[in-house]
């Protein structure tokens, strides 16, 4: 298996892996968006340019899902980092899905829920590898060993977004120093999609309660 881009390791912590599906599709997508953003970054290609991104670097990844955003940004007047973490996240992460699906590393279900809704689910052909994940992102937010950038960036978009399957809300607040520290080593997207989550969160909790008092 070919080395698993940022957005795909993020995806498969994303994913239940005894239930083969993904826990939050809308939060999952908001991930990965954030973590192609944090993979261009870390790759050279993006950089902050007064707030917003710019494109850095020449020539393609090789990889389709980021060349496809680095296509976007390069395409678009200048966006604040948040624009760019929300602009189409749903079909950013049907992408990634393809992706991996044709690499074998997931298997895609699609079916109906109801025989109405339509469904996806993905089945994670190796679930060790996402064992190796966590415990890259567990070493990542323990410390104080060295950890490479892309897990320092993996282990800030998980708090980011909350993925209590992978970091739990105990953990969180425990090393809330730490994960800022390692944050702060891939750039200007995970303080975006950690805001942007945030959002997202506080209209879900205002429609339940709406929903409660009715």
């Amino acid at each position: 298996m070919t080395e698993l881009s940022l957005p795909a390791k993020a995806y498969l912590l994303a994913c239940d892996v005894g239930k083969n599906k993904l826990r939050d599709r809308q939060r999952a997508g908001l991930m990965i968006r954030g973590a192609a953003l944090t993979d261009l970054v870390l790759r050279g290609r993006v950089a902050d340019d007064d707030g917003k991104v710019a494109v850095s670097g020449a020539g393609p990844t090789g990889d389709l899902v980021l060349d496809e955003m680095l296509a976007e940004i390069a395409g678009e007047s200048p966006r604040k980092w948040k624009w760019w973490v929300r602009k189409d996240a749903r079909g950013t992460l049907e992408a990634l899905e393809s992706q991996l699906d044709t690499a074998g590393v997931i298997e895609m279900k699609t079916g109906r829920v109801l025989g109405l809704f339509p469904s996806r689910n993905p089945i994670v052909r190796d679930p060790a590898v996402v064992e190796r994940l966590r415990a890259s992102v567990d070493q990542a937010l323990r410390g104080p060993s060295p950890v490479s950038d892309v897990d320092a960036a993996l282990t800030a978009l998980v708090a980011a977004v909350e993925l209590r399957g992978v970091v739990s809300g105990k953990d969180r607040r425990r090393y809330k120093d730490r994960i800022e520290e390692l944050a702060e080593r891939g750039g200007d997207a995970v303080p975006a999609l950690r805001k942007l989550f945030r959002e997202l969160r506080a209209v879900r909790a205002s429609a339940v309660s709406s929903s409660g008092g009715s």
